[in-house]
């Protein structure tokens, strides 16, 4: 080797040799600082710390659940003016769209059943037809609703009705969410062409219908806007739960997906881009963006995008932050999150660079009566103070105490209850 190379490989091993011994601390200076301050300091002190409370400076807004603005518990409220037949399962609203303000009125969107009877479930499937439905999101229409407050709804009828056969949809329309862009309207939602867990799952692309008003009438494209992946791609069953923003004037849709096959399908999240509404829509290169959650649920927040992580996946309750719109990190832990979270997001469409967050929204809840024989759903409002430009102390609480009726409901099955009774009785 050539003398003045080998000279100088051997003088930058030793200053990356000297560099690691520097940035490690030394453990008579461990041994001999003080204790921590009393007061926990807001910025990261010059100290050796342990890998906890790197991390609470490091990986989080703020190291205090109170001072961090991505941090929140939530409340429900339940909602006046919607009618379900005394939760027989024959009638069921869920998975909400965003909701938007136009005129003086809240608008909302979502999937809504009206059959003879309840869902026969999915493992039943083989016994569902076209007055049948398989599953609590089958054989169901687009509806909406306005309201002056946000509490009291008016349900205003269908917005999009199942098309006609052969068209994408005809089986089902669900799961919808609400785009506003120069001067008109679209929904995206989910198209069934089959009920669920007949073709072994939730085979649906995303389809799309547009209007000049909120209040419609909606023209579908009747055409596949989101299709699903390749053969052999992690989205190749399904792309649900479309939900379009506004960043550097293109239009993100967020969608969830499923890895694998039931019972060991696990869901993640990933991302669309265009230019025009209509598509084509190309998908990131880098999903899925967004390793856990059951549904999307996004807003703009300062220069980039918040979600709200619920249920399934190994980062669940979190709420995560990307400030490039693609590379999420989890912001805060929070608990009892919204089911099926759609907020009222006001700088949704409005191309922001200061996301100012979000204060409300309206969820669901599955199953209400917890009789699986007459499953239906409700919708229902959350609060929460994710936002700049609130401070509501009670909110931002991290030590919430349950009655003890809520633990009592996550209790033993009596299959749990039989085998631990024989175990202890050995």
């Amino acid at each position: 080797m050539n003398k003045p190379i080998e000279f100088l490989l051997i003088c930058t091993l030793i200053l990356f040799s000297c560099k690691q011994e520097k940035d490690l601390p030394k453990e008579e200076n461990i041994k001999n600082q003080k204790g921590f301050p009393f007061h926990l300091p807001d910025k990261k002190p010059n100290r050796a710390m342990s890998a906890a409370m790197e991390r609470i400076y490091t990986d989080y807004p703020s190291p205090r659940p109170e001072k961090n603005e991505l941090f929140s518990q939530f409340k429900y409220t339940k909602l006046e003016g919607f009618d379900y037949n005394d939760h027989d399962g024959t009638i069921s609203r869920r998975d909400p769209s965003k909701t938007i303000f136009h005129n003086g009125k809240y608008y909302v969107w979502y999937t809504h059943r009206e059959t003879p009877v309840p869902p026969v479930g999915i493992p039943n499937a083989h016994k569902s037809n076209d007055t049948i439905p398989s599953s609590d999101w089958d054989l169901a229409d687009i509806y909406y609703a306005t309201s002056e407050d946000g509490f009291t709804w008016e349900e205003q009828g269908v917005a999009i009705p199942r098309p006609p056969a052969p068209n994408v949809g005809h089986r089902s329309v669900t799961t919808t969410d609400i785009l506003e862009w120069k001067g008109k309207y679209y929904l995206y939602y989910q198209a069934f062409s089959v009920a669920s867990g007949k073709n072994g799952g939730d085979d649906c692309p995303v389809a799309v219908s547009y209007a000049d008003s909120p209040d419609g009438p909606w023209t579908p494209t009747n055409q596949i806007v989101i299709p699903n992946g390749a053969e052999g791609e992690w989205d190749m069953n399904s792309i649900h739960d479309p939900y379009p923003l506004i960043h550097n004037g293109k239009i993100y849709i967020y969608y969830k997906s499923d890895f694998g096959e039931r019972p060991d399908l696990v869901r993640m999240q990933g991302l669309a881009i265009a230019d025009n509404p209509l598509g084509p829509f190309t998908k990131h290169p880098l999903n899925p963006l967004i390793t856990s959650g059951h549904e999307t649920s996004l807003f703009p927040f300062k220069k980039g995008v918040a979600a709200l992580v619920y249920k399934d996946g190994p980062e669940h309750n979190t709420v995560q932050y990307a400030e490039d719109w693609v590379n999420f990190e989890i912001a805060s832990i929070t608990e009892l999150m919204p089911y099926a979270a759609a907020p009222h997001v006001p700088d949704a469409f409005t191309n922001t660079k200061d996301g100012r967050g979000i204060t409300w929204g309206l969820a669901h809840f599955i199953n209400v009566t917890n009789d699986w024989d007459k499953f239906s759903s409700k919708l229902v409002r959350f609060d929460c103070d994710l936002s700049q430009d609130v401070h509501d102390p009670e909110m931002k609480q991290h030590r919430v105490n349950h009655a003890p009726d809520v633990y009592y409901r996550q209790g033993l099955s009596e299959k749990q209850k039989e085998a631990r009774s024989k175990k202890s009785s050995e």
